[in-house]
């Protein structure tokens, strides 16, 4: 039964499409829901798999009064029906029952895109998730873990961390926590460089360099290692996708620019920049064009379409292999 005593916000919005914070604000939704009732049920599901009945019964007063948290996920996929449904339940909040919508800001129809909008005016708790592509904002967030996590870093730590993890939000926080715990809460350069000397070799980032530089052997070496020491296929996959799109962008920009200024038009390291450009060299136009074909495709496949995601991710490295071996 809830607490008279604690208060909850009936309404939430989790607006933007970064996975970590969405994941962390749909949490803090559920815990202060908890807070109220201890033992308040969370169900999750997606727009596109509700109709409004169905999202009237789940959101209905309970005899016992149970609390409830009902997450609204892809609501960008939303059609004007069930659109409509939402905003109407959620004018009516029912006492004990959390309803939290979660929203990329887009939308296919025009009902989805003004859906945020709606929701502000009724007025629901906004948490805003937007994806973190720039290097201050990349920079900022693994400051602001470090400091969760009860520590302090200088910018030199902060620099040396994002180089030897790479852009993952989950693997930064996961190696920030760890640092932290490691060190005393003192996180310095020389801390993260010996902590993760020899661990960024298996990381999905080190498949990445070796596949984008045509290097066969080290790039399959690098990837059964990583697979064995139980880095995640997702995170694999990802920094393919991440390694391919870096250099495309880079391509774009013109190989010859200096790579200052090139990161400061992109929103990239600098570092980062100049690896890209070294590993521009041997790629084309139509050989990239492919290359982010390989790599969309890895990335649905590890995420549930492929039956086996070690070999999806094998025959994506030797792809992008060929692809960068090719000849004109």
């Amino acid at each position: 039964m809830s607490s008279p005593s604690v208060v909850t916000d009936p309404l939430h919005l989790v607006l933007g499409d970064e996975e970590l914070l969405v994941e962390r604000a749909l949490w803090a939704a559920v815990g202060a829901a908890r807070a109220a009732d201890p033992d308040a049920e969370l169900r999750r599901v997606k727009v596109s798999e509700l109709t409004p009945p169905e999202l009237a019964e789940m959101l209905s007063p309970s005899l016992f009064a149970e609390g409830r948290v009902l997450a609204v996920e892809s609501a960008q996929d939303a059609g004007k029906e069930i659109a409509e449904a939402l905003l109407s339940q959620a004018k009516q909040p029912v006492d004990g029952v959390t309803l939290v919508v979660v929203h990329t800001g887009g939308g296919r129809s025009k009902y989805a895109k003004e859906l945020p909008n709606a929701l502000r005016k009724l007025g629901a708790r906004v948490t805003e998730c937007n994806k973190i592509t720039k290097a201050a904002e990349r920079e900022a967030f693994v400051r602001d873990e470090i400091r969760r996590a009860g520590g302090k870093a200088d910018a030199a730590a902060v620099a040396a961390l994002i180089e030897t993890v790479g852009s993952d939000l989950r693997e930064l926080s996961a190696a920030a926590t760890q640092l932290v715990a490691d060190t005393g809460g003192k996180v310095d350069e020389t801390a993260v460089r010996r902590y993760h000397r020899g661990r960024a070799e298996v990381t999905g980032f080190a498949v990445a360099e070796k596949a984008v530089t045509g290097d066969r052997a080290a790039a399959l070496e690098a990837l059964r290692w990583a697979v064995q020491l139980g880095v995640p296929h997702v995170l694999i996959a990802d920094a393919l996708a991440d390694s391919v799109r870096t250099i495309g962008r880079v391509a774009a920009a013109g190989g010859r620019n200096d790579p200052f200024r090139l990161a400061g038009e992109l929103g990239m390291p600098a570092w980062k920049v100049k690896k890209a450009l070294a590993q521009s060299r041997g790629w084309t136009p139509k050989t990239l064009a492919a290359a982010l074909q390989a790599v969309a495709e890895v990335n649905a496949g590890v995420k549930g379409m492929a039956a086996d995601a070690t070999y999806a991710l094998e025959r994506t490295v030797l792809r992008l292999v060929e692809l960068r071996n090719q000849r004109s």
